[in-house]
């Protein structure tokens, strides 16, 4: 299969409509707080792990032309760097 030409803000915003209808009722659960979730936005797949490299790898031996967008569960940004992540509210 080739891979279609997205824009990384058509990826992101593909991504996060994923993962506010179907994904996040699954995975927002207190042991993933903090995890990666990391999720096919073609055929909406997602694997979650500590740092979303597993989780990739995994998805893309399954679909090679995957185009994947990591989310952290539960905080709107996947990391911080020199500041303070806030949790977002259930």
């Amino acid at each position: 299969m080739q891979a279609i030409l997205l824009s990384r803000e058509e990826v992101a915003r593909r991504a996060k409509q994923l993962y506010e209808s179907e994904i996040r009722k699954q995975v927002e659960v207190e042991e993933n707080i903090g995890k990666m979730v990391i999720i096919d936005i073609e055929t909406g797949d997602y694997e979650v792990d500590e740092t979303g490299l597993k989780a990739a790898r995994n998805l893309s031996a399954k679909h090679p032309y995957a185009r994947l967008f990591g989310i952290c569960i539960g905080y709107n940004v996947a990391a911080s760097l020199g500041g303070v992540m806030e949790r977002v509210s259930k």
